[in-house]
């Protein structure tokens, strides 16, 4: 399951969705984030999807990779299903047992909210494999710049962020690593039950905590020896512009929201 973790991994492809502007890949994901929760009915979800096979047809982002990003929060989103599916008070009953109770109006609002979760995580998968850690950074510094007037540290937050999302994949590696040597060394993680398996997790936690602390003063001595400032008098070694993708990309944004939008208001809601 460690491996499935996609979140910080970048596919380093020549492609359409990665040449755009990294401020407008952010702005397009808050859009469309948007646009799932205006989505009532499932026409609505349906043309979240179309937009989200055309990104990741342009993208040139093996499919299988996209999808594999869904195993990490797999039991997330069958536990919300199946809680929602029995506790969903609806009109049509058809199965009911003591406090659990079945019904049409909750399978339907169960397949609905399956379907939401799955586009929120494709569409955060697919922005982290089109865009490296520094065009993100770069990109959330420009958005934020307007609070560089009240003395906000822009830059600072954006390194922040960029360098937690580009060791989560390292500390997943990390992890299987420690894993496979406890393995080794007769270590059961699969067998017992919950408190046994959570007591099994702690001798990968401390050298697991070690060795983050460790990367951490790695990289802190490396900016040190290259002088690192901080945002005091630093300059771009690439400029970002924006250009006629970043442009069909808004137009499709756009028509997306507005598509939505539409289909809430002349169709209603799912249930």
């Amino acid at each position: 399951m460690l491996k499935d973790v996609s979140f910080g991994q970048y596919y380093p492809v020549d492609s359409f969705v990665h040449r755009m502007d990294p401020r407008l890949k952010l702005v397009f994901l808050i859009a469309y984030i948007v646009a799932i929760f205006l989505a009532k009915n499932f026409y609505g979800l349906g043309a979240c999807l179309l937009v989200l096979v055309l990104a990741v047809a342009f993208s040139r982002v093996p499919v299988r990779k996209v999808l594999r990003s869904m195993k990490g929060i797999l039991f997330l989103v069958v536990f919300t299903a199946v809680i929602n599916l029995f506790f969903y008070r609806g009109e049509e009953i058809l199965f009911s047992w003591k406090f659990i109770t079945i019904s049409k109006e909750g399978i339907i609002f169960s397949i609905f909210l399956v379907l939401r979760l799955f586009l929120l995580v494709m569409c955060s998968s697919l922005l982290t494999y089109t865009t490296t850690p520094v065009a993100l950074t770069d990109g959330l510094e420009s958005l934020l710049t307007p609070l560089k007037w009240i003395k906000f540290p822009v830059h600072e937050l954006a390194l922040i962020m960029s360098i937690a999302l580009r060791f989560i994949p390292i500390l997943m590696d990390e992890t299987e690593r420690i894993m496979n040597a406890q393995k080794a060394r007769g270590a059961n993680f699969e067998s017992g039950g919950l408190i046994k398996r959570a007591k099994a997790i702690i001798p990968v936690l401390i050298p697991l905590l070690l060795s983050a602390f460790r990367r951490a003063e790695e990289l802190g001595d490396a900016m040190d020896a290259r002088c690192y400032m901080g945002s005091k008098n630093r300059t771009k070694y690439k400029k970002l512009k924006f250009g006629w993708r970043d442009l069909i990309g808004f137009l499709l944004v756009a028509a997306l929201i507005t598509g939505v939008v539409l289909l809430r208001v002349y169709l209603g809601a799912t249930i």
